[in-house]
């Protein structure tokens, strides 16, 4: 029985959902054994060719589903820290790993995204130095510390998570950076990357995690002690069009037996978690990969 997590991102902007249909999905995924459920963290996606489009907010969706779901592991892929002050997504965290029964997954990272940046007012530049600001005050409060900060971008004074949390919720980084990794392999628990970071491959998954590895190290961190999650573009159906194949990244496709294969071979690889990004993403292929999971775990 192969002992890969398994979870899945539930949609942003592949086309327009309504709630009824992201409750449908998650309890879906609960109900066909995944183990985690995702939410993308963005504001708007304009100027790349595509209609303007724009996800649903992550954080009061994430709510709704830690308040309708019992087991799964949930969490926002991944929080972008410029978004909010650190000490309200230290608040929010908080309070949905409460809500959720202590199954809150925190993913953070930096932002990429310039076009949502500028059109919220949000500031793009020196996104490594504010992060490093952000994601300390994140992690203090949240293990909680009373928190003091004075930075070049951030402060607090005299902060503290009232009520005290009955636990720091899991921490888990989405970058491969150098100066977030040394900043966050210390703190974190898990280290997330995208499909088209490592080409959807086991063999640049392993690339990937040897550079993770070396970070640790650096960090004087025992690489062993660092859950690897890893997405994996999944498509069921290309002619639905939901999420382009972009250049250099190899899609598993196929029935379930060829997508359990597909999986095991990323956790022969060193993934920990592997998080389904599914085209298209909706109740029925979510019970499919249902059927690749049950095949993996036989």
């Amino acid at each position: 029985m192969n002992a890969v997590r398994v979870g899945i991102q539930l949609p942003e902007v592949e086309r327009r959902v309504a709630w009824h249909e992201y409750l449908a999905i998650a309890r879906a995924a609960e109900e066909v054994g995944l183990d985690s459920i995702w939410m993308g963290d963005h504001l708007l996606y304009r100027g790349d060719g595509r209609p303007e489009r724009g996800p649903v907010d992550a954080w009061t969706m994430l709510a709704a589903l830690a308040a309708s779901t019992a087991r799964m592991r949930l969490g926002p892929l991944v929080a972008c820290t410029a978004f909010h002050p650190p000490g309200i997504v230290a608040r929010m965290a908080s309070t949905i790993d409460a809500i959720a029964g202590g199954r809150f997954v925190l993913g953070l990272g930096a932002g990429w995204n310039e076009t949502e940046f500028e059109a919220f007012g949000l500031p793009f530049d020196a996104r490594a130095s504010r992060f490093e600001e952000a994601f300390e005050i994140v992690r203090r409060l949240l293990d909680g510390e009373r928190v003091t900060f004075a930075g070049r971008f951030d402060h607090v004074d005299d902060a503290v998570l009232l009520p005290r949390p009955d636990r720091r919720p899991e921490l888990m980084i989405g970058s491969s950076g150098r100066r977030i990794l040394a900043a966050t392999l210390p703190h974190v628990d898990a280290w997330n990357t995208w499909y088209d970071l490592y080409g959807n491959t086991p063999h640049g998954l392993r690339r990937e995690i040897a550079k993770v590895n070396e970070a640790c190290e650096r960090a004087g961190r025992d690489p062993r002690d660092i859950a690897r999650s890893a997405c994996v573009l999944v498509v069921f159906d290309r002619s639905a069009g939901e999420r382009p194949v972009t250049q250099g990244v190899e899609p598993l496709e196929g029935g379930s037996g060829r997508i359990a294969a597909g999986i095991d071979e990323l956790s022969e690889a060193g993934a920990d978690e592997v998080i389904v990004v599914a085209s298209p993403i909706t109740e029925a292929t979510v019970r499919m990969l249902g059927d690749a999971v049950a095949l993996l775990r036989a």
